[in-house]
């Protein structure tokens, strides 16, 4: 948690490729068009309704859900990130989501959603909640809803890891360790299929994947139905 709140005045730099982000024109273009890629899925998708994000940050994808005039819940832990969030959105002249400080490892819904957005959140789930975690998410969606998901995926250029800890350092020299997991999308759409999700994943060429899932609705047998 120190690591993300601290952070939080820095995020966007790495998520506009600036300062020490900075990898070179060509690599800043190719991010960028990966990024317009994802933003067009989302488009397609459409997420309206009744809208939760989790880990909503400082408020990248936040303000793109705003725009849909969808009625949205955001979640986080952070103080601070969650500042740059509401400025972001209060910039734009966007209606204000509802805004929920909470540990979503201990946060419980309230009530249920259309729709569950989380970004960059499911590769800082430790493998043990990983379970519980979306047990968490199928109680926020109401019967027929869906999530919508964007994260970094296993491969170049991010590295195999031995361990789920990562080690991440700030512009200010200070060192923090993390919890974070790349995941190959096939083997994601597993593991959840073994939860009783039904999903798809697609990857760009280099940075991303992103897709949606909804719990598996089972077919309903002669018992189920005489009652």
């Amino acid at each position: 948690m120190s690591y993300y709140r601290a952070r939080a005045p820095e995020y966007d730099e790495w998520w506009t490729r600036r300062g020490r982000y900075d990898q070179g024109p060509e690599v800043a273009e190719r991010w960028h068009r990966e990024i317009a890629r994802v933003e067009k899925c989302l488009d397609d998708f459409g997420p309206r309704g009744d809208v939760l994000e989790l880990a909503c940050g400082t408020g990248w994808w936040t303000e793109k859900l705003a725009r849909y005039g969808a009625n949205l819940t955001c979640v986080d832990a952070s103080t601070e990130t969650m500042l740059y969030n509401r400025a972001r959105l209060k910039d734009g002249a966007l209606r204000l989501p509802r805004y929920v400080q909470a540990d979503l490892f201990q946060w419980a819904p309230d009530r249920q959603y259309d729709v569950v957005f989380f970004s960059f959140w499911l590769s800082h789930v430790p493998s043990e909640r990983f379970a519980s975690f979306w047990e968490t998410v199928k109680r926020a969606l109401k019967p027929g809803g869906r999530v919508v998901l964007i994260d970094e995926p296993s491969g170049e250029p991010y590295p195999a890891m031995e361990t789920e800890l990562q080690q991440r350092q700030l512009k200010d020299g200070r060192t923090f360790k993390i919890i974070k997991l790349y995941y190959d999308p096939d083997k994601l759409a597993e593991k959840l299929r073994d939860l009783g999700w039904q999903s798809r994943f697609e990857r760009t060429p280099t940075y991303f994947f992103h897709g949606s899932a909804s719990p598996t609705v089972l077919p309903a047998t002669s018992s189920t139905l005489a009652l």
